[in-house]
């Protein structure tokens, strides 16, 4: 299979089967789901939404973080994996936020990432998900899957890389979507060690799984 039919195949299986792919942090505005993302890293979804709650009690908005004590903030986000950095980071982000955005998460990737905890990636995310920019985060199960399926060349070897090739390929209406598409493929099916193949409906365009049974 040659990678246009490839990609036609995989975007036409989640269309399918996974229609209203989103994000599993939870969140309520642009600044809930910085917050989430940036202590995400690393992480998994599930322990942030169990540390978030707290957080935004004491923490509402962004002025509120930016007055934040770290000795009071650290306690809440100790579960977290790097807490000293995270916390830190988020209350740099609400600082640089109040001074140069107006207390206002900016929307552009340029913008987001000069902000203390925001990388290419998390900026990705945000402006992905709040606005529907056609923006690739490449996370590890972006990467992995992307390669493992086929999509991008095993030479792709930075997730700069891996996310251009994604972005050109992915009609720019769908590169949103297709972020949460992969991601949750590769957290609940193609799994890192053991990838689930037996359950998997990507098996005729996957190039990982047509080498295995030869």
């Amino acid at each position: 299979m040659i990678r246009p039919e490839r990609y036609a195949f995989v975007i036409s299986y989640f269309q399918e089967h996974v229609p209203e792919a989103e994000t599993e942090l939870l969140y309520n505005n642009p600044y809930q789901l910085l917050v989430a993302v940036i202590l995400s890293a690393q992480c998994t979804d599930k322990r942030v939404n169990l540390t978030t709650p707290s957080i935004f009690a004491q923490y509402p908005d962004v002025a509120s973080m930016s007055k934040a004590e770290f000795d009071k903030l650290f306690p809440l986000i100790k579960s977290i994996s790097y807490p000293n950095n995270k916390t830190r980071h988020l209350i740099g982000m609400a600082g640089k936020v109040m001074e140069e955005f107006g207390g206002k998460v900016p929307m552009t990737v340029d913008e987001l990432v000069k902000l203390p905890g925001v990388g290419r990636k998390t900026a990705n995310v945000i402006t992905s998900v709040i606005d529907r920019q056609p923006n690739m985060a490449v996370d590890t199960h972006v990467f992995r899957v992307s390669k493992r399926i086929g999509l991008v060349p095993q030479t792709a070897s930075t997730p700069l890389a891996v996310e251009k090739i994604l972005v050109k390929n992915i009609p720019e209406a769908l590169v949103h979507k297709a972020h949460h598409w992969l991601i949750l493929h590769g957290r609940y099916t193609c799994l890192a060690r053991s990838p689930k193949c037996a359950d998997c409906g990507l098996k005729p365009a996957c190039r990982y799984y047509q080498q295995k049974k030869r």
